[in-house]
């Protein structure tokens, strides 16, 4: 009995980490293909802002952790 409730854990886990991959491969095939039908100004543009934004938050949290191990 233990064997078929662990088999059918297993493969309700499987079933979910294959709906999680395909999900993420969705997406990044939308994003890529987004990307791809785009002028390069306009995304490079948009890689700028997006690292500036990243960049950003970096130094934000950083700054954060600096003043939480300070006290």
């Amino acid at each position: 009995m233990l064997e078929a409730l662990s088999e059918q854990v297993s493969s309700e886990w499987k079933r979910q980490i294959m709906l999680f991959l395909v999900a993420a491969l969705l997406l990044m095939g939308i994003m890529l293909g987004t990307a791809a039908h785009l002028p390069v100004p306009v995304t490079l543009i948009a890689a700028a802002v997006i690292s500036g934004w990243l960049l950003v938050f970096f130094l934000r949290e950083r700054r954060h952790k600096t003043e939480v191990t300070s006290r």
